[in-house]
Parts: C-alpha cells; structure tokens; sequence
C-alpha cells in the first residue's frame, strides 16, 4: 500500500493541511510529481472522493501526489481565496512538496473546473511546473454560456421523449422557455456587454487570460473533457473558432480526451478510472 502522510504548511501567516500519497519505499519513485488542485467550493478529498482515489492510484502506480486546502477551504486557515488569486497558496504547496519528496523535480498541476484555470494561469509562473492536466477547464463568460446552451441543451431537449410528454399534457411552459431561449440567443449573438463582468483586473476576457497563461507556459497538457457537461463544451467551442485557441489547441504538446457520457465531475467510477489511467499514462509518454 502506498504511504499517506498529513502535513501542515504555511501561506501568507495561514495553516494549509494536506495529504502527500508516497510510493512503497521499495519501489523506485519517480521524479515527477502530481499536485492536485482543487477547484471549486471542495476540499482535498474531492467530489466522489475522486482526489483521493486519484492521490493513491499515482502513488501505486510509483507517482507522488499530493493534494490539500486553499486557504479558507476545508481544514485551512485564513480567508476563502477566489480561484484567480491562489497564486501563493500554489507556490507554497509545491515548496512543501518538493521537500517532502526527496529527488522530486518536476511538478504536474492537476485541476478540475476552476482548479484547472488556476493552475493553467499560475503554471507560467514557476519553473518546476513541467505539465498541465486539465479537467473541464473553466472559461464562463456569457456569451460562451449561452452558446454552448443553445447548441447542446436545447438540441437535446427537441430529442427528449419526457418534453414532448409533458408539452402533450399541457405540464410545459412554452412563453417561459421560448423567453429562455431567446435571451440566450441574445446572449450568444447579440452585442457583447458582458466585457465588464467576464474580465479580470487587467481587463481582458478569462478565456484571453487562460490563452496567454497557456502560450506563456510552453510545457504539455492534457485536457479531459465530459461530454455531458457545459462548462467542457464551452471549453471545447474555442478550438472550433479560428484564431488563437485553435492554433494552440492544435500544437503537438496538446493531448485531448472525451469521456462522452460523463458529467462535470466525472461521478461514476469508471469515469473516474479512466481518467486516472489516461493521467498515468500520460505522465510516462514524455
């Protein structure tokens, strides 16, 4: 069985804990490592325990990882930090690893959802990150939400028997839902005000943001999408649009997989077993 061990580290005069998952001494462990980012209002353990599962598959398969709390999360202290600003709660989780972990050199940032934008965004930022594997990244803005909804909510429901039941039993709102859809489709289409509510700081749009961290960064990434899940969909719609997004999405240091069924937080445990084999599989291609 692989070794687990709790550890307590510091950020910014705050506490953070967490759980290092180590290969069996005997075995040869490798130089690369997995830290686990959390995304989301969730601790280390992770929806369906999948970050547990995750931590101690890699440390099986001779892989450390580790995982933990943001600061304000979980069993960490201080106040409950936003996504965009875990910068210092990354860089102190990977000081801690590396000293944990005699021989570790490289680090491999693993997030779901706004996990995944955090450490796509702090990746650039530090040269021991060697690798991204990003799950459903989170790039909301209200236009990419309104289209991925028009294109594959709406066109499932035309196909679902249950909405045709309830429109025949008269159990259907028809004026609500056309007024849903034609909102998004103002959304989606029409002029863009929403500029102000999807940018940062500096102005530009999140996924402008994720672009540039992304290009700035230069190491491989996996992504992992669900196909039963808008947030991937409107991750997936930018390499279907010219441009920036497609020509890097296009780049050989890309890799990309689907798990078509499987909803944004890959709940049933296949769906989770597949993407821990696709992740160590991975990690030993390169």
């Amino acid at each position: 069985m692989p070794e687990e061990r709790a550890i307590a580290f510091s950020c910014r005069g705050a506490w953070l804990y967490g759980i290092l998952s180590l290969p069996q001494a005997a075995a040869r462990p490798s130089s690369r490592g997995v830290l686990i980012v959390v995304g989301g209002p969730q601790y280390r353990a992770g929806s369906h325990r999948q970050f547990t599962l995750l931590a101690r598959d890699l440390a099986h398969a001779g892989i450390p990882a580790m995982r933990f709390d943001y600061r304000g999360m979980g069993d960490s202290e201080g106040d409950l930090q936003n996504f965009e600003n875990v910068d210092d709660d990354l860089r102190a989780a990977i000081d801690r690893f590396v000293a944990e972990v005699p021989g570790l050199s490289e680090i491999v940032l693993w997030g779901l959802c706004d996990g995944a934008s955090a450490a796509a965004m702090y990746a650039p930022q530090d040269p021991r990150v060697a690798g991204l594997v990003l799950l459903n990244p989170w790039v909301r803005t209200e236009e990419g939400a309104a289209r991925a909804t028009i294109k594959h909510y709406y066109k499932d429901r035309l196909f679902d028997a249950r909405l045709w039941k309830k429109i025949g039993s008269g159990q259907f709102d028809v004026k609500d839902s056309v007024r849903s859809l034609w909102d998004n489709v103002g959304k989606a289409f029409g002029p863009k005000l929403d500029a102000g509510t999807a940018a940062s700081r500096d102005g530009a749009p999140l996924p402008e943001r994720m672009q540039g961290a992304l290009t700035r960064f230069g190491g491989r990434v996996l992504v992992v999408l669900s196909g039963a899940d808008l947030t991937a969909q409107e991750f997936a719609a930018l390499s279907h649009r010219s441009g920036p997004w497609q020509r890097l999405l296009g780049t050989p240091r890309f890799t990309r997989q689907q798990i078509d069924k499987a909803d944004h937080t890959f709940s049933r445990r296949p769906w989770q077993d597949q993407v821990s084999s696709w992740t160590r599989d991975w990690l030993r291609s390169w």
